[in-house]
């Protein structure tokens, strides 16, 4: 049984408290992300605590922001092993969760989760953005859209703020480098029917690395056009 008090203790220093219902659903998930991580690589960080900072909390930090009602439909891009949306499900479980990844391995560990969890109103997706974002009921469809994928924010934006509905919100999980990111992807936001907010430097217990929250709110129709046929956004970014 891992010790969860690392992420008892954390979540109360950013002012969380988590019930034992919690807790016992983040063990689990620990637990499942530790066993499959052995199968594939399904994250680089692969040590319990580490885990617990780095994932959960950074997770959890979305929170902070007060821009994901309580029963908002909210859609995780590149969710990878379920992060953020895993975590917010678990803090919020009125959600109606999207777990979107283009790795049918991926997919399957997030069916798991699912599964193991007891999740309601949660569907894990095996696409790629650019072809879910065609579909007409996954379109403008969204309250809020959160992504920690690694593809830099100009791309990412083409990915995600398709389906957003006007009014949601594109919350994006970024390092050191978010200033600059978002200097490159200006234009693209503008295109696509976005306007950023602010960013928002999030403070993680535990952790020395900086992680920071950029907020686009989605002001108009994002062109028809985009996203742009598959692997064209990242080769040839806006």
């Amino acid at each position: 049984m891992i010790n969860m008090q690392l992420l008892i203790d954390g979540c109360s220093e950013m002012g969380i408290e988590l019930s034992e219902k919690q807790v016992s659903l983040f063990s689990k998930y620990l637990e499942l992300i530790i066993e499959w991580n052995q199968k594939f690589n399904l994250t680089a960080i692969t040590e319990p605590n580490e885990i617990i900072v780095q994932h959960f909390l950074d997770s959890i930090s979305t929170l902070k922001l007060n821009k994901i009602g309580s029963e908002a439909r909210i859609l995780d891009m590149g969710s990878g092993a379920g992060l953020p949306g895993i975590p917010l499900k678990i803090m919020i479980p009125q959600l109606r969760l999207s777990l979107v990844d283009s790795v049918q391995k991926k997919v399957g560990f997030l069916n798991e989760v699912i599964e193991q969890l007891g999740m309601e109103d949660t569907v894990a997706i095996h696409a790629r953005a650019e072809d879910l974002a065609n579909i007409e009921e996954q379109r403008e469809a969204y309250d809020a859209v959160v992504s920690r994928a690694v593809a830099e924010l100009r791309v990412l934006s083409e990915y995600c703020l398709p389906f957003l509905r006007k009014g949601g919100f594109f919350i994006s999980h970024k390092g050191p480098g978010a200033a600059e990111e978002l200097e490159f992807a200006k234009m693209a936001i503008k295109i696509l029917g976005g306007r950023w907010l602010e960013t928002v430097e999030a403070k993680i217990p535990y952790s020395e690395r900086t992680h920071n929250l950029i907020i686009i709110k989605k002001i108009d129709i994002t062109p028809i056009k985009y996203p742009r046929s598959p692997g064209k956004p990242k080769k040839e970014p806006l």
